[in-house]
């Protein structure tokens, strides 16, 4: 399984394998990704779209195969890779203590140093100013969505990596999703998303890589 290749890719797959126990989850993986573009991976429930997630962000490793980010190996290269890099899954990773503002600065603070304008920003761009300072053990499971994807948008990753990301939100919260990362690629950002519908993401150029 393959998408297009295109020319000058920042992110390349080059034939993926991977097993679990003794099914196969999925072989032959290998696509190009370059600035602007978005990846949308699709596939039934249990075909393994957030297993090749992980083995997209040198998590877990594949049987065979190789992942590169500006031409060299993830693997060899995980500190660039990794700055470059942001993340979110489909379930929230939120420390429940901690309050929306918290959260991200312990998220993000193992990665950069950020303001706290920068912190702000984000909260405010996703609709939190006034529940930033609540624990997130008191937020909804949308608001709770709504700070990971905060995290996206203060993170300064140039490839977003977002399993899921319209989990709990409403026409108000996926029309955000949708805004970020039109946004993202606007700006020269890359995009690999897991979702069941993609549901507006019409800027930069969106291809699709069917699973399963």
């Amino acid at each position: 399984m393959s998408a297009t290749a295109v020319a000058g890719a920042h992110f390349e797959a080059r034939d993926l394998e991977l097993w679990r126990g003794e099914r196969q989850l999925f072989a032959g993986i290998s696509f190009t990704l370059a600035a602007g573009e978005l990846l949308h991976i699709v596939g039934p429930n249990g075909c393994g779209k957030t297993s090749l997630l992980r083995v997209l962000c040198g998590l877990t490793l594949p049987e065979t195969g190789a992942v590169f980010w500006e031409g060299r190996n993830v693997l060899r290269n995980r500190a660039d890779f990794h700055a470059a890099l942001c993340y979110i899954g489909h379930r929230e990773s939120l420390k429940a203590d901690l309050t929306a503002e918290e959260n991200l600065v312990f998220q993000l603070g193992l990665h950069a140093s950020l303001s706290q304008a920068a912190i702000h920003g984000a909260l405010e761009r996703v609709g939190l100013t006034r529940a930033r300072a609540v624990p997130a053990r008191s937020l909804s499971a949308g608001q709770k969505r709504r700070v990971s994807l905060a995290r996206a948008l203060a993170s300064g990753g140039r490839l977003w990596v977002l399993d899921e990301p319209y989990t709990n939100l409403d026409v108000a919260g996926r029309t955000l999703v949708d805004g970020m990362m039109a946004d993202h690629l606007a700006h020269g950002g890359l995009i690999l998303l897991v979702a069941h519908q993609a549901h507006g993401v019409a800027s930069g150029v969106t291809r699709r890589l069917e699973l399963g």
